[in-house]
C-alpha cells in the first residue's frame, strides 16, 4: 500500500478535533482573528488620510486585514497550516502596533492634519490592538499544542461514516428498526 492511501474499510479520524477544548479553542482563535481585522480596518479607514507612505501602506494594511479573516475560515475548517502562520501575524502584528501607537498620541497637537476618526479614537483602537494580538498569539499556541493535526486510521462503523445503525449491512430500510 502507498502513502496517503486508505485501508480497505477504515477511515481518517481526527482523535483530538473531537474534544471540548479543541473546539473552544477554536472558536476563541477565529474570534480574535475577526475581531482584529475589523479593529484593523477601522484604524485604517479612519486614518487614511494622514497615512504615512499614502495608499501603499494601506492596501498592504487592508491585505492583511483580508489575510486574517482568510485565516480565520482556514482555522474554523481545521486547515493545518493555518495557526503557525496566524501566530507568526499575530507576533508580527504585536510588534509594529507597539511601535506604532505612540504616534497617533503624538499627533494630538497644533498642525497636524486631521483623519476622519479623532487621533484619540485612532489611538486608543491601536491600544486595543497590543492585548488583542497578544492573546492571539497565546491561543495559537495552545491550539498548536492541543494537537488538532493527529490524524489516525479507524474502522468505518457499522451503517457507514454517519454511524446509522442497520443501514447498509444489507437490511432493507423498512426491516432496520
Amino acid at each position: 500500500m502507498g502513502i496517503n492511501e486508505l485501508t480497505p474499510g477504515y477511515e481518517i479520524w481526527h482523535p483530538n478535533r473531537e474534544k471540548q477544548a479543541s473546539k473552544t479553542t477554536r472558536l476563541v482563535i477565529v474570534l480574535l482573528l475577526i475581531l482584529s481585522a475589523a479593529l484593523m480596518v477601522i484604524v485604517l479607514l479612519g486614518g487614511w488620510s494622514v497615512l504615512t507612505g499614502g495608499t501603499t501602506w494601506g492596501v498592504i494594511g487592508l491585505l492583511l486585514a483580508a489575510l486574517y479573516l482568510l485565516l480565520a475560515r482556514m482555522i474554523w475548517k481545521w486547515s493545518r497550516g493555518a495557526l503557525t502562520l496566524s501566530t507568526a501575524m499575530s507576533v508580527l502584528l504585536l510588534i509594529l502596533f507597539t511601535v506604532g501607537v505612540s504616534s497617533w498620541f503624538a499627533r494630538n497637537k497644533s498642525g497636524f492634519a486631521e483623519p476622519a476618526l479623532p487621533v484619540e479614537l485612532v489611538g486608543i483602537l491601536m491600544v486595543i490592538l497590543i492585548p488583542v494580538q497578544a492573546a492571539l498569539a497565546v491561543a495559537t499556541a495552545i491550539g498548536f499544542n492541543q494537537q488538532w493535526y493527529v490524524e489516525e486510521e479507524r474502522p468505518i462503523p457499522p451503517g457507514g461514516p454517519d454511524g446509522e445503525e442497520g443501514l447498509g449491512d444489507g437490511e432493507p430500510a423498512a426491516a432496520a428498526g
